[in-house]
């Protein structure tokens, strides 16, 4: 009897699903973003599919597939656009979509099991006390919030809270270890680092503690410039207005805004890079203000001045933003596809037009403004009118050569995907909550491969693909 049916059987009575084209459809992400992904990934799939609806149901799946040396790759939603959540073994994929319980809300946090969608969180928040999460993803009305933790960085809200990864984002997680016996073991402070941005490769998050701050009817906001870097400049001195409240800052070249933004396509002229701003309602006075004394950009919409009618058929400005922006590309011209930069403060406008003047509509360029090590910055996530794998490693090469580094959305790995190096804690935490290796292989070389040479410029291809 093979292991997964024998796994099945002492699963007995869970929601288990095996019928391949479902299974298919869990076992992927948005990893097709990339075509160096698309390429490799496109046949991943799982064994089986189990969703738990309590942690108990949790450890008996973990309990059972480790004493079967069957591999298990957690799943909130989805919306991972790397391969996180792709089972590159097989085994069995966790989906936590049923363990979606906000479990408390108090004045500054709230409790919410791991399969939570962050919008029903700010639902739930604002109804009870008039509060919000921090930050949240671009897909924040589809995403968990134990998968944002798991396998993202930061998003909107980040212009005034930076990154999940800085202290104070996370309260506390719950997660379960993968052993004989699992373990119950609740993180906080510096030990969140061992599986925060882990992709669930050392430990199962089924619950989250979580900051919040005061909720706004934020006020989405386009503002035109005839000229990119008049757009980046403008976004970098109203970021910086320590007075203005704002929720995301997002300058994007021309003519991305009025090909890919369809909806809002009627503001919008060809030529025009646009602003996608969040501004909170008592500060639009100020905004207003600031804008005109600039001088160079034209406002093109604003939802408070728009009729409730409209405000329902056009999406969200975060829904134009962060990996919107890619997603909204992508569904005009499946050709393309992005990169993650990063123009390090202080010299990160002239970074911006270096690598502007360079790649020209190569690479029309998308900034978001964000809080990084306590100054302003921007990230980057160009827009590519990709070519070749060639040439998309020559433009990543030429912004490292420049200062610029890419968080590389090309690979499906932890270390070449962030810093290209060991995470030396979530390491020697997955030796310790995850002793055979079975919690989504393939994602830590640190683990697959400790004397792997991250300057050697090949990348990393886990065993399982290289035999597929």
């Amino acid at each position: 009897m093979s292991s997964i049916a024998t796994l099945k059987s002492e699963l007995d009575g869970l929601q288990i699903e095996d019928n391949p084209q479902i299974v298919k459809q869990k076992s992927r992400d948005f990893f097709w973003y990339s075509p160096v992904l698309k390429e490799k990934l496109e046949n991943v799939t799982a064994d089986l599919v189990v969703t738990p609806k309590s942690e108990d149901e949790i450890v008996q799946v973990l309990k059972a597939c480790y004493a079967a040396g069957v591999p298990v790759t957690t799943r909130g939603a989805g919306t991972g656009n790397y391969g996180q959540a792709m089972p590159l073994s097989g085994g069995v994929v966790l989906n936590l979509a049923e363990m979606n319980a906000i479990k408390q809300i108090s004045n500054g946090s709230v409790v919410a099991e791991a399969g939570a969608i962050l919008s029903d969180i700010d639902t739930a928040a604002k109804f009870h006390s008039g509060q919000e999460l921090r930050l949240h993803p671009s897909t924040h009305r589809t995403a968990t919030v134990g998968g944002f933790i798991a396998g993202g960085s930061g998003g909107v809200g980040s212009i005034n809270w930076g990154g999940l990864r800085d202290l104070g984002n996370v309260i506390k997680l719950r997660i379960l270890t993968m052993e004989a016996e699992p373990q119950v073991l609740e993180l906080s402070g510096y030990d969140l680092q061992k599986v925060m941005h882990a992709y669930g490769t050392n430990g199962i998050i089924t619950e989250v503690e979580m900051p919040l701050t005061a909720s706004y009817e934020w006020v989405d906001v386009l503002v035109g410039f005839d000229d990119f870097m008049d757009a980046a400049t403008y976004s970098n001195e109203l970021a910086n207005l320590d007075g203005l409240l704002l929720k995301n800052v997002a300058p994007i070249a021309a003519p991305v805004p009025h090909d890919y933004f369809l909806r809002h396509q009627k503001f919008i002229r060809k030529n025009q890079s646009v602003a996608v701003l969040m501004v909170a309602p008592f500060a639009m006075d100020a905004f207003a203000a600031f804008t005109q004394r600039h001088g160079k950009g034209e406002v093109l919409y604003r939802s408070d001045k728009a009729s409730e009618e409209e405000r329902k058929r056009l999406p969200p400005a975060y829904e134009l933003s962060w990996n919107h922006t890619t997603l909204r590309g992508l569904r005009v011209d499946p050709t393309i596809t992005y990169l993650q930069v990063l123009y390090p403060f202080p010299n990160q406008v002239e970074l911006v037009r270096k690598m502007h003047e360079m790649f020209g509509d190569e690479l029309p360029g998308h900034l978001e403004f964000v809080r990084f090590d306590g100054n302003i910055t921007c990230f980057g996530l160009p827009i590519v009118r990709y070519s070749t794998e060639e040439r998309l490693n020559e433009i990543i090469r030429l912004h490292e050569d420049n200062g610029c580094p890419i968080f590389n959305p090309h690979r499906y790995t932890l270390e070449e995907g962030g810093m290209k190096q060991t995470d030396e804690v979530q390491l020697a935490f997955k030796k310790r909550a995850d002793p055979q290796g079975l919690l989504n292989p393939g994602k830590m070389i640190a683990w697959e491969h400790p004397e792997y040479d991250f300057s050697s410029g090949h990348q990393f291809l886990f065993p399982g693909l290289q035999q597929s």
